[in-house]
């Protein structure tokens, strides 16, 4: 069995599609998978599963739909993927200075070059980014909340769900104690 993270895109922000985690959590239990765990109510779910992600994925999100109403888009990694990633990590997220995060977008696919591309004109000495496949790590000297490049995102043409570095820590470790 392989160790799954699933982040759900856009659901509990400012009172907009609201799902309780224990339900998520049974909904997750009824499509068959195992050792389910939920953690914060941002959407992050992890559990075991023999399945592709890509697959689950989908049944996910047809899921989400058939029980709460909600289109909700679905991105999976595996454990492994966690623990390169923040292996990978290219700002110095363990020596941020006041007012600096660092923050990555967790895509669906790896977008088209000219779609990357897009993001350029974002990119400035208050905030940076880099793309590594399905992941888009951010670099903040300021505020996440007042920047420009988050809405951005959308450019890239594929789904984007954004975690802050602490909340990506946090989801290895347990996937960890999984």
């Amino acid at each position: 069995m392989q160790i799954y993270i699933a982040l759900l895109r856009g659901i509990n922000v400012n009172g907009h599609n609201i799902i309780k985690m224990s339900e998520l959590k049974t909904l997750f239990e009824d499509l068959g998978f195992k050792n389910v765990k939920t953690y914060i109510q941002s959407g992050n779910v992890l559990f075991e599963a023999d399945q592709d992600a890509g697959t689950m994925a989908g049944q996910i999100e047809k899921g989400i739909e058939e029980k709460f109403g909600l289109e909700v888009p679905v991105v999976i990694r595996t454990r492994s993927d966690l623990e390169l990633l923040i292996e990978n990590c290219p700002y110095p997220a363990d020596q941020l200075g006041e007012g600096e995060t660092v923050h990555v977008a967790f895509l669906s696919d790896i977008p088209a070059p000219e779609a990357a591309s897009r993001l350029e004109p974002y990119r400035s000495e208050m905030e940076d980014y880099t793309i590594s496949g399905k992941d888009v790590y951010l670099f903040f000297r300021k505020s996440f909340h007042v920047s420009k490049l988050p809405v951005q995102l959308k450019k890239l043409g594929v789904h984007a769900t954004v975690r802050n570095w602490r909340t990506v820590n946090k989801l290895a470790d347990l996937a960890k104690e999984l």
